[in-house]
């Protein structure tokens, strides 16, 4: 799997949200609304979800094992990182 795309929209607003990420993988299948959030630990990104009748969240689309999630999550935040270097 290649991630050949990511498009980053920084969120102004206060709060933990950061920004909105989409990625496209192997230049044919695309990711919207993956979500970069500031935690106590750092960077880390929450994928897309979908709250149920029960009233959690699920998410809709995300990898299947940890070194996958890793992969993604590392590109996700270096692509917001230089995001947000360019505008300081």
């Amino acid at each position: 799997m290649n991630i050949t795309d990511v498009r980053v929209r920084k969120i102004d607003k206060e709060g933990k949200m950061k920004a909105v990420v989409s990625i496209t993988i192997d230049n044919e299948f695309v990711v919207h609304d993956i979500k970069v959030i500031e935690g106590d630990r750092g960077l880390f990104i929450a994928m897309p979800s979908r709250k149920s009748a029960d009233g959690e969240f699920r998410d809709i689309a995300h990898p299947i094992n940890t070194q996958t999630r890793e992969q993604v999550q590392n590109i996700v935040i270096e692509a917001y990182e230089k995001v947000e270097n360019v505008e300081e």
